[in-house]
C-alpha cells in the first residue's frame, strides 16, 4: 500500500518540520522516494518528472550518507558556491521539492473533483507547480501526455486502495506534506537563494 507509507513517512518529518530542527536528510529523502511510485503510475505525462525526481531523490539518499541535515547540505553548497549548479544537492532539493508540491496539489485536486478522470487534476497541478519553470517544448510535450493519464479508478487499483481508504491517505499526505514543504522553502528563503529558479 504505497499510498500508506508515502502518508505515514511525511506525518514523521512534518512532526520534525513543526518543530525546526534541523532536519535529517536521510529521513527526508526515504520519505521521497516512497512517492516516486506515485510518479510511475501517473503515465506518460509524468514520465520526464518521474526521471527527473528519481534522479535527485537518489542524488539526496546519496548525499545523506555522508551530510546529516538539510541545513547543512545547504550550507556546504553556499560555501562552495555550487548552490545553482546542475547536480548540487541544493539544487536537487528545491527540485525533489518541487516534486512532492506536485503530489500535494495532485491530491487536492483529486480531493475536490468529481468523476473518473484524473486530467483536470493532473492539468491544475502541472500548471501551478511545474509549468513555470518549463520551456514551451516541455510544457507542449505534457499537454499531449494528459491524454494518457490513468482514470481515477485505475490509479487507486494500481495503488492497492478503494476509493474511501485513498482519500484518508490522500489527506494525510496534503496535511503532513505542507509544513514539509514550508520547511524547505525556509530553508531557501532565511538563506537569501529564493525558490523560482
Amino acid at each position: 500500500k504505497p499510498l500508506r507509507r508515502i502518508a505515514a513517512s511525511f506525518e514523521e518529518l512534518a512532526a520534525v518540520a513543526k518543530q525546526q530542527p534541523p532536519m535529517d536528510a536521510g529521513a527526508f529523502s526515504r520519505a521521497c522516494s516512497n512517492v516516486s511510485v506515485l510518479f510511475g503510475c501517473l503515465g506518460i505525462a509524468f514520465k520526464f518528472a518521474e526521471m527527473d525526481y528519481v534522479a535527485k531523490v537518489d542524488d539526496l539518499v546519496e548525499a545523506s550518507k555522508s551530510i546529516l541535515t538539510l541545513p547543512s547540505m545547504v550550507e556546504l553548497d553556499i560555501q562552495t558556491d555550487t548552490v545553482r549548479k546542475p547536480g548540487s544537492h541544493t539544487r536537487n532539493l528545491l527540485r525533489v521539492k518541487r516534486g512532492i508540491d506536485m503530489v500535494k496539489v495532485l491530491f487536492e485536486q483529486i480531493l475536490v473533483t468529481e468523476g473518473n478522470s484524473l486530467r483536470d487534476a493532473a492539468s491544475v497541478a502541472y500548471a501551478q507547480v511545474f509549468a513555470p519553470h518549463h520551456g514551451w517544448a516541455i510544457r507542449k510535450a505534457v499537454a499531449a501526455g494528459m491524454y494518457a493519464l490513468p482514470s481515477k479508478s485505475q490509479l487507486l487499483k494500481k495503488l492497492n486502495e478503494d476509493e474511501e481508504s485513498a482519500k484518508v491517505q490522500m489527506q494525510n499526505f496534503v496535511r503532513s506534506s505542507a509544513p514539509v514543504i514550508c520547511y524547505v522553502d525556509d530553508l531557501f528563503t532565511s538563506r537569501n537563494l529564493g525558490i523560482d529558479w
